[in-house]
């Protein structure tokens, strides 16, 4: 399913020399451009970029003795030549698209190399849909390298998920020809209490000479991080303020600050460069999670880089952060990451350093993108019926499946409730005095109803608990099959029958998001493929997105992007509060906590 391997630079080395020295023709040449050298930090003008066999060849202020009769003459007409941009940590899944579509969509965007973690298909088919995520990743035009989910379920104990990775499976992946590394460590307190599983995982990775990212999701720097860090994670995606920042990078760690669709800590993080004139050689620009609406509308890696620079970042730091840097951490700065002989040939041409305009991308010597169109094909992998039913509710729910009962006798209680954190991961660990009718507990104006519904194994269990924050009134309901990092359903709601209208809908559909008001659908997003992905384009599935995010705001809430707090609602290794298919966890102590506390 996956196509030739790109040749390597020692593969092609004779004709990258010959064209350099003049003997043979380049297939493509860029003139007059200036040329952004993240290796020294210098844009220099009137310099052309010759290309043989997908690589550079030569770079130097005249490229005319590799010119043949017919060499591809690009004109960059004055404008800047910037390598391609890479994304250091992210989830094809979360765009809610496949690898193709996902590609197809950032192309344009400037965005030419991706270092994904599918640990999102992992949770619901193992094994097997990492190898499918990674074959059709093989596949694109641009580089998508795939990092070996490490924490399937990610926290064992406190979930259970549709299968699990073992140690085993990742030494059989490191041998796969697209795997860079291993995905984010999650299982942050297995590493720093020496569990055999993930110490073995990690050992894999780095016996077989690639990196093991990591995550670490604690405010606490102290003997845990130092001991996190001792068991090999190699990056951290999870800092949120300059604290952070500045202690992954002395502790030789690289800090990855995100831009995402939800996730907003680059500000807060950059300032370590920008304010504290710290070395910007170990710290990474990337996205994490991005649906398809940001993607169409905004951007990709360009979004963050321009919001790097817009946070004061020097545009040229900004830059490297999204590109040499990047490529240096995982091994790869011979080969991507520069505007250098012997590298792909991954160039982006843009008439402005700050506003960084995408006008022209090339991808291994081809043009790939002009103005915001994709113009290549992006195969898609043949998804099997393994992959497109996995909705197994084992019964039909109805509104009594959604019911907390008070203790007897009660007229109310206190009860321990999620609280969403508007632009950010973690939640709040909060408690609210709720009313009681008929004995049971009653959602109210500040406090809406949250469910974990099981879907793996049809075995019919509904776990059941509060959130607080995303402001919703009257009568509703929303549905996800998207819920990090165990991917069960994730149910939100005012009304217990509207739950059940919009779980049943999903299993009905296969999987995706729905919103329910007053009986009425308003919303659907269908996500066929492992109740996480549609193979349909960008531009479709950013329609519906919006439609949902509409139906989000119509049904009272206000959050920025409220999507994204939704479907974390279940991830049982950030702090503080979180729903699983066992129960309420507080992930400060990674402990099951009661629902009702009095």
């Amino acid at each position: 399913m996956t196509q030739e391997p790109f040749p390597s630079w020692p593969d092609v080395a004779p004709q990258l020399v010959n064209t350099a020295a003049g003997r043979t023709p380049a297939d493509t040449i860029i003139t007059g451009g200036i040329w952004v050298n993240v290796h020294t930090r210098e844009a220099l003008p009137d310099h052309d970029i010759a290309i043989i066999a997908g690589r550079i060849a030569f770079v130097g202020p005249d490229a005319s003795h590799c010119r043949g009769p017919d060499t591809q003459i690009i004109e960059a007409q004055g404008r800047y030549m910037i390598p391609g941009l890479c994304d250091g940590h992210m989830h094809i899944e979360s765009g809610m698209l496949t690898p193709a579509e996902f590609a197809r969509a950032v192309i344009p965007h400037g965005t030419t190399s991706m270092f994904t973690d599918p640990h999102e298909i992992a949770n619901v088919l193992g094994l097997a849909g990492v190898r499918m995520m990674h074959d059709e990743a093989l596949m694109q035009p641009i580089n998508i390298f795939t990092q070996m989910p490490s924490c399937a379920p990610s926290a064992p104990g406190m979930e259970t998920t549709g299968f699990e990775i073992s140690a085993g499976d990742v030494a059989e992946a490191m041998h796969w020809p697209g795997i860079i590394g291993l995905g984010e460590m999650m299982n942050f307190p297995g590493v720093s209490n020496a569990d055999p599983k993930m110490l073995a995982e990690i050992a894999a990775t780095q016996r077989a000479g690639k990196t093991v990212g990591g995550h670490y999701a604690s405010p606490d720097l102290g003997p845990a991080f130092a001991a996190y860090v001792a068991g090999g994670p190699a990056d951290d995606h999870e800092g949120t303020c300059e604290a952070d920042a500045i202690m992954r990078m002395r502790q030789g760690m690289r800090s990855m600050i995100r831009l995402g669709s939800a996730w907003y800590d680059v500000e807060t993080q950059i300032t370590a460069i920008t304010e504290r004139g710290l070395d910007p050689r170990n710290m990474i620009l990337c996205t994490d999670d991005c649906h398809s609406g940001t993607l169409v509308n905004d951007g990709h890696m360009n979004r963050v880089v321009r919001h790097a620079i817009d946070c004061g970042c020097d545009p040229l730091i900004a830059l490297q952060m999204a590109t040499i840097n990047t490529a240096t951490h995982f091994g790869l700065e011979r080969d991507i990451g520069s505007l250098t002989p012997g590298r792909r040939a991954d160039v982006i041409l843009t008439s402005d350093l700050k506003t960084l305009p995408i006008e022209t991308v090339i991808a291994r010597g081809q043009i790939v993108a002009q103005d915001g169109a994709c113009l290549v094909e992006c195969p898609h992998y043949d998804w099997p019926d393994t992959a497109r039913k996995t909705v197994n509710m084992g019964k039909t729910l109805c509104g009594d499946d959604f019911t907390i009962h008070a203790p007897h006798g009660a007229n109310g209680v206190t009860a321990n409730v999620i609280g969403v954190v508007e632009n950010q991961a973690p939640t709040k660990a909060l408690q609210f005095e709720l009313p009681v009718t008929d004995g049971r507990v009653q959602a109210t104006s500040e406090v809406a109803q949250i469910a974990l519904v099981e879907r793996h194994r049809a075995t019919g269990n509904v776990v059941n608990a509060f959130v607080s924050g995303f402001g919703y009134t009257g009568t509703m309901a929303m549905a996800s099959t998207v819920a990090h990092d165990s991917h069960h359903m994730i149910v939100v709601g005012t009304d217990r029958d509207q739950m059940a209208l919009a779980a049943n809908r999903l299993r009905d559909v296969g999987g995706g998001i729905t919103i329910y008001k007053d009986g009425v659908e308003l919303a659907l997003v269908e996500l066929p493929i492992a109740g996480l992905m549609s193979d349909q384009p960008a531009a479709s599935i950013a329609a519906k997105t919006e439609e949902m995010m509409q139906a989000m705001r119509d049904c009272g809430c206000t959050l920025n992007n409220a999507y994204m707090q939704h479907s974390l609602l279940a991830l049982v290794v950030i702090p503080e509060l979180r729903i699983s298919d066992l129960g309420l966890v507080d992930v400060r102590t990674f402990e099951f906590t009661d629902v009702i506390v009095s």
